[in-house]
């Protein structure tokens, strides 16, 4: 591992621009000398002279320029690689094998009755790429620790099941089940690699492209906190991510880099397939999109390889004494590159070599078909193991290899570079016998023309099998192989929730507060404290979380270089190699990537972290819901925390910051747990079940969100008489009504719990109605035992019908229903049809705006008096009341009117 000071450069590639010239003269004769090199040997020669120099300057550690794109040349000199150590003959078999079973495959998918398709044309273009590394570098998990990690692009998915098949990985029959996963389970093959539908197989989902990337890079620098905690030894494992050109048009996919760079993550290595192709047509049809990459990666610091040509450009470079060939590949747009790739020797020799006299002098002794040939460096074996090598030798910074190829390589000239190839699925009787014929196998026409076409497996016995089995020994196992060797921890008993179910006494905090006093106390825990990873974007002082500084410290593998300017301070900033805390800076996309690492350390190195991610709520789910979808493809587990809740609660920050609808958003993920917590010891309970659930015996491949509030309130101490199970079902009676002639109940969640107790003594003094106030912890929770029940009801008409949670829990409960909640009335509207009786909800409808609490509130017409006029409301709809009665609230609590309301609890950011 490089050092701090290699690692981390505060100035990458300085020029001094204001040192005085001591001595003038000398400078002057470097300057004749540079002038004579012009004059006397060309522009070219002084080129390659000047860069020379620069090259050597940086050998001896001198800061000059960083270059940002270099020749549309390959970065490793011909005469600087290393001896490839395989047999090229044998990895080609197996590698024209691998293509061929792949093809067929995606072809097969779409026969008759079935028609599910699959893409063909990425895994062409990126074999080489892969059959490298999984003959010469991709540690298995067999030793014992992580391997590799291997984020494989998710269109190539076809070619990593091929190459298992022909490891005796996966069946003839599971090739035949590719994208059919219910109708040919437990067979079926996903479509792209998701570790939820092949659990013991993909590890890291990548198809929701700029994830990959994103993720990978935190992936890195997990596994460089894991060791510098002393949790896991990470020392061994690499960090493969195998990305599209196209791909790295998406934000996610760039947005990163410096991260990566800033920490030195050596043990990380992008490769990115520069097949010049998008999904409908050129990347950068009329520039150079592995041009624009190096300018991109050297800028944020990374180091970069270009493999550009294979093996036989080198003759051709070699004879370029004047640069002819070069300034030809440095000027010719990728467009144009593709049309080469689909056109034929004769018009690469007229329109690429023809004008110009010395690039015709070249390729004269050099027939049509060689020229053809004159092919990409991201399909030649040995130029890309030279490139690994180097990739995997360079220290202190990431390193990117841009590999060029062509789309569809091999499939022949339906298929290879055309604009339309990431959308064809099915070869014709034609295109299979020139791709057999291109990959030189025993496949007889007769095979081809009648039915479906086979796939092809040399024999078990083989000597390319054999071959395979033991390139994949040596390195430690088979890739891709998701294992799962953590033990279930030794959980916390109940002296750890004690101080959340005590109560906040006179005291009134926030329910952030409250959770922040949770977890610090089990972050104290002996057997399981060091496992939490707390992760913030930038807000841990928002959130009140800044009293862990001086102790858990914020991880920064380089220390705090620098004093502090609020040292003195009893909860001053603190960074530290072994830092507990992750402080990604503002980008939720960044801290959720880290969420996403933690929460699957479990399996990736079998040690389980607790990540607990704290976030303002409207920039969770919202801006990265994707992500959170990846994390539940991924089979993370940890806690998501909402803070700042709530469309009203979060005061003067208006539209932007005022989250009604997280809550609904988090429904829609199925590995999900969402709860609204109202009061200290419902969170207790919640996280004692969810750490139980995520890391105790036969823990579930779940996450926990949680929304909680920055409003000060007072918090009771628990109950005698709790209902612990009605608080982790989703509701749980909280006060029942004291006094009244007519009874109503109040369903609240999260802040609105205290709106619904105030409503509850208004109503018994002013209304003559004795209402009960439910905590609904959870409206996600109920509606999802809802559904389960429906569906077994359904498909089982002869059973006893079961009845859900929330029927059973209100069964009994007399009068109308009127839920309330600082969200979207489409939170607990979820749970409306399971509800026996009258219901109605309230909610904060629309858009948010920045007010007082009690403004907003009256605004949305949540607050309390106007849950007194819905309960009001419900009941003259039973006719238990007069409705003469509404109006006349109306008018009483000037509901009318948002000046009238109370300006409400101010302040109380955590």
């Amino acid at each position: 591992m490089a050092s701090g000071s290699d690692r981390n450069p505060i100035i990458i590639g300085g020029l001094p621009s204001q040192v005085p010239d001591f001595d003038p003269e000398e400078t002057q004769e470097w300057l004749d000398s540079l002038d004579a090199a012009v004059d006397e040997r060309g522009r070219e020669r002084a080129r390659y002279l000047m860069l020379r120099l620069i090259e050597r300057a940086r050998e001896k550690r001198v800061a000059v320029p960083e270059m940002r794109s270099t020749d549309y040349v390959n970065t490793i000199a011909t005469k600087d690689e290393p001896f490839f150590p395989g047999n090229e003959e044998i990895e080609r078999k197996v590698l024209n094998a691998t293509r061929w079973n792949a093809a067929v495959m995606v072809s097969r998918a779409q026969r008759p009755g079935i028609g599910v398709g699959g893409h063909i044309a990425t895994f062409a273009s990126s074999a080489s790429l892969y059959d490298v590394g999984f003959n010469h570098f991709f540690r298995g998990k067999d030793q014992g620790d992580g391997g590799d990690q291997i984020f494989f692009q998710g269109h190539a998915s076809p070619g990593v099941y091929a190459r298992a098949y022909l490891l005796d990985r996966l069946s003839e029959g599971q090739l035949d089940a590719f994208r059919q996963e219910k109708s040919k389970a437990p067979d079926g093959l996903s479509s792209y690699p998701h570790p939820r539908l092949m659990p013991d197989f993909w590890e890291f989902p990548t198809v929701s492209m700029g994830l990959g990337p994103l993720g990978a890079i935190y992936q890195a620098r997990m596994n460089r906190y894991m060791e510098a905690r002393g949790i896991a030894d990470t020392s061994k494992s690499h960090v493969w991510a195998y990305l599209g050109d196209g791909e790295m048009d998406e934000p996610e996919s760039l947005g990163q880099l410096s991260i990566a760079a800033r920490e030195g993550l050596d043990n990380l290595t992008f490769v990115v397939n520069c097949n010049l192709q998008r999904l409908d047509g050129p990347v950068r049809g009329n520039g150079k999109i592995m041009q624009e990459l190096e300018s991109q990666f050297r800028g944020a610091g990374w180091n970069v390889i270009k493999l550009v040509w294979d093996r036989s450009w080198d003759p051709l470079l070699a004879q370029d004494r004047d640069g002819i060939l070069v300034n030809k590949l440095n000027t010719t747009p990728d467009g144009q590159f593709q049309t080469y790739a689909t056109e034929t020797g004769s018009y690469i020799r007229e329109h690429f070599f023809g004008d110009d006299h010395r690039l015709r002098a070249m390729v004269e002794n050099m027939t049509d078909d060689q020229i053809l040939h004159l092919g990409r460096g991201g399909h030649d074996h040995k130029k890309i193991y030279a490139a690994y090598a180097a990739a995997k030798a360079h220290k202190g910074q990431p390193t990117v290899i841009l590999a060029q190829t062509v789309k569809g390589w091999t499939l022949g000239p339906n298929f290879e570079g055309r604009n339309a190839t990431h959308q064809m699925k099915k070869l014709t009787v034609e295109d299979l016998k020139g791709f057999r014929d291109r990959l030189h196998l025993p496949i007889p026409d007769k095979d081809l023309e009648d039915g479906l076409p086979p796939y092809y497996h040399p024999g078990r016995d083989s000597e390319e099998i054999q071959y395979m089995h033991d390139r994949r020994k040596g390195l430690g196992g088979y890739v891709p192989t998701r294992v799962v060797r953590a033990e279930p921890l030794k959980l916390p008993d109940d002296k750890a929730y004690a101080g959340a179910k005590k109560g906040s006494g006179q005291q009134k905090i926030a329910t952030t507060m409250a959770f922040v006093r949770v977890l610090k106390d089990l972050m104290r825990d002996k057997e399981i404290g060091k496992r939490f990873v707390p992760i913030a974007p930038d807000e841990y002082r928002t959130f009140g979380m800044d009293a862990f500084f001086p102790s858990a410290k914020i991880y920064n593998p380089l220390g705090q270089q620098y004093e502090s300017v609020d040292r003195e301070l009893l909860l001053a900033y603190k960074e530290s190699p072994t830092g507990q805390m992750l402080h990604d800076g503002i980008t939720e996309a960044g801290c959720t990537a880290s969420l996403i690492a933690a929460g699957s350390a479990y399996a990736t190195h079998g040690e389980p972290l607790i990540p607990v991610y704290v976030f303002y709520s409207m920039f969770g789910f919202q801006r990265t819901g994707d992500q959170f979808w990846q994390m539940a493809d991924q089979l993370a587990r940890g806690f998501v925390l909402g803070a700042t809740a709530g469309r009203t609660t979060l005061t003067g920050e208006g539209l932007q910051h005022a989250d009604g609808h997280s809550q609904l958003l988090a429904s829609t993920n199925p590995a999900c747990v969402a709860y609204d917590p109202a009061y200290g010891y419902e969170i207790a309970h919640i996280v004692k079940d969810g750490l139980r659930r995520m890391y105790g015996e036969n823990a579930e491949d779940i996450f926990y969100y949680l929304t909680v509030y920055n409003e000060p309130i007072q918090h009771p101490a628990e109950p005698a008489d709790v209902d612990a199970e009605g608080i982790l079902k989703g509701l749980h009676r909280v006060k029942p009504g004291e006094k009244g002639e007519h009874t109503a109940q109040i369903l609240a969640s999260g802040v609105a719990v205290p709106w619904a107790i105030e409503a509850q003594q208004i109503l018994a003094d002013e209304w003559n109605v004795k209402a009960d106030v439910w905590s609904a912890t959870s409206w996600n929770e109920l509606r999802r035992d809802a559904v389960e029940i429906e569906e077994h009801n359904l498909l089982h008409p002869e059973e006893d019908q079961r009845v859900p949670y929330v029927t059973q829990k209100l069964q009994g409960a007399e009068g109308p229903k009127v839920a309330v909640s600082d969200w979207m009335r489409a939170v607990p509207d979820q749970i409306a049809r399971w509800v026996p009786g009258t219901y109605q909800s309230l909610g904060a409808d629309g858009f948010g705006f920045a007010d007082t609490r009690g403004a907003a509130r009256r605004f949305f017409h949540i607050d309390p008096q106007s849950i007194v006029l819905g309960v009001l409301t419900e009941l003259a709809k039973e006719g238990k009341v007069d409705r003469s009665l509404l109006k006349q609230a109306i008018d009483r609590y000037q509901l009318l009117d948002v000046t009238a309301a109370d300006a409400g609890e101010a302040g109380g950011d955590a």
